[in-house]
């Protein structure tokens, strides 16, 4: 019983070392360990298309604003329209696209533009740097902004 005892505390040290190294991973990715303060950091920034024409992806704002990437009514959150990086078949949407933020291989996906600055990319690849995922960005800032 003391080994079964010895085992299930080595389990738990194992655990806690490896959610803490979760955690320390996903707050080193952010720009900021708290989400409020990313979402004040992205509030009103453009999200811009790395194509030859610099497509316009919608705004990250909150849900009620008709350009916003959160609204599902509007044409950037809404899963169906062309320029929407939720529509999974469109050029902007689709895992196999390389304008997409759901291409986990893509090297050019939409930049998150604020003030004529480069805030950083939109993106599931995890090599490029100063990147966040559209479902993190949403989890974390939806109902934040």
């Amino acid at each position: 019983s003391n080994v079964r005892h010895h085992n299930y505390h080595r389990l738990c040290r194992t655990t806690m070392k490896i959610a803490l190294v979760l955690i320390i991973a996903l707050l080193t990715l952010l720009p900021s360990a708290h989400s409020e303060e990313l979402c004040d950091v992205v509030k009103g920034a453009a999200l811009i298309a790395q194509d030859d024409k610099n497509t316009f992806l919608g705004k990250i704002a909150n849900p009620y604003d008709s350009e916003s990437i959160f609204n599902e009514y509007g044409t950037y959150g809404s899963q169906y329209n062309s320029s929407s990086i939720w529509n999974q078949y469109g050029t902007f949407g689709s895992e196999y696209s390389m304008h997409s933020p759901h291409n986990s291989y893509t090297s050019t996906p939409p930049m998150i533009i604020k003030n004529r600055k480069i805030l950083g990319y939109l993106t599931v690849n995890k090599s490029i740097k100063s990147s966040i995922t559209p479902n993190l960005l949403k989890a974390l800032c939806k109902d934040e902004l």
